[in-house]
Protein backbone atom coordinates (compact mmCIF):
# COMPACT_ATOMS: atom_id res chain seq x y z
CA UNK A 1 0.00 0.00 0.00
CA UNK A 2 2.83 2.29 0.51
CA UNK A 3 5.43 3.44 -2.15
CA UNK A 4 8.57 4.91 -2.18
CA UNK A 5 8.88 8.51 -3.28
CA UNK A 6 10.36 7.38 -6.85
CA UNK A 7 7.49 5.49 -7.19
CA UNK A 8 5.27 8.57 -6.13
CA UNK A 9 7.44 10.68 -8.32
CA UNK A 10 6.67 8.02 -11.36
CA UNK A 11 3.35 7.68 -10.31
CA UNK A 12 2.80 11.50 -10.52
CA UNK A 13 4.38 11.87 -13.76
CA UNK A 14 2.11 9.10 -15.27
CA UNK A 15 -0.87 10.69 -14.01
CA UNK A 16 -0.34 13.85 -15.46
CA UNK A 17 -0.46 12.58 -19.38
CA UNK A 18 -3.06 10.22 -18.36
CA UNK A 19 -1.09 7.07 -18.93
CA UNK A 20 -1.80 6.29 -15.02
CA UNK A 21 -4.27 3.45 -13.53
CA UNK A 22 -6.64 4.08 -10.67
CA UNK A 23 -4.37 1.85 -8.67
CA UNK A 24 -1.38 4.41 -9.04
CA UNK A 25 -3.68 7.16 -8.59
CA UNK A 26 -4.91 5.80 -5.01
CA UNK A 27 -1.32 4.53 -3.72
CA UNK A 28 -0.11 8.28 -5.23
CA UNK A 29 -2.61 10.11 -3.43
CA UNK A 30 -1.87 8.04 0.07
CA UNK A 31 1.63 9.03 -0.53
CA UNK A 32 1.15 12.60 -1.10
CA UNK A 33 -1.14 12.68 2.09
CA UNK A 34 2.24 11.88 4.50
CA UNK A 35 4.91 13.00 2.12
CA UNK A 36 5.26 17.09 1.56
CA UNK A 37 8.47 16.40 -0.25
CA UNK A 38 6.04 14.66 -2.99
CA UNK A 39 3.40 16.88 -2.87
CA UNK A 40 5.65 19.83 -3.80
CA UNK A 41 7.13 17.69 -6.59
CA UNK A 42 3.31 17.16 -7.90
CA UNK A 43 2.53 20.83 -7.43
CA UNK A 44 5.52 21.93 -9.46
CA UNK A 45 4.96 19.04 -12.40
CA UNK A 46 1.48 20.39 -12.55
CA UNK A 47 2.24 24.10 -12.58
CA UNK A 48 5.09 22.93 -15.11
CA UNK A 49 2.63 21.10 -17.47
CA UNK A 50 0.20 24.38 -17.31
CA UNK A 51 2.63 26.88 -18.43
CA UNK A 52 3.92 24.40 -21.21
CA UNK A 53 0.04 23.56 -22.29
CA UNK A 54 -0.82 27.30 -22.23
CA UNK A 55 2.53 28.60 -23.95
CA UNK A 56 2.17 29.58 -27.58
CA UNK A 57 5.10 27.73 -28.51
CA UNK A 58 6.23 27.50 -32.35
CA UNK A 59 8.53 24.71 -33.81
CA UNK A 60 9.56 23.60 -36.66
CA UNK A 61 7.69 20.97 -38.96
CA UNK A 62 9.18 17.84 -40.13
CA UNK A 63 9.73 18.99 -43.47
CA UNK A 64 11.12 21.94 -42.04
CA UNK A 65 13.90 20.12 -39.63
CA UNK A 66 14.82 17.94 -42.47
CA UNK A 67 15.74 20.73 -44.55
CA UNK A 68 17.40 22.13 -41.95
CA UNK A 69 19.33 19.01 -41.40
CA UNK A 70 20.38 18.73 -44.89
CA UNK A 71 21.52 22.11 -45.46
CA UNK A 72 23.46 21.60 -42.08
CA UNK A 73 25.43 18.22 -43.48
CA UNK A 74 25.83 19.64 -46.77
CA UNK A 75 28.00 22.85 -45.27
CA UNK A 76 29.73 20.81 -43.22
CA UNK A 77 30.68 17.92 -45.60
CA UNK A 78 32.39 21.15 -47.47
CA UNK A 79 34.56 22.84 -44.68
CA UNK A 80 35.50 18.82 -44.46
Amino acid sequence: MFISCNEANHNCDKSQYNEASLWEKIKLNIHLIYCKACRKYSKNNSKLTQVINNSELEYLKTSEKDALKKNFEEELSKNN
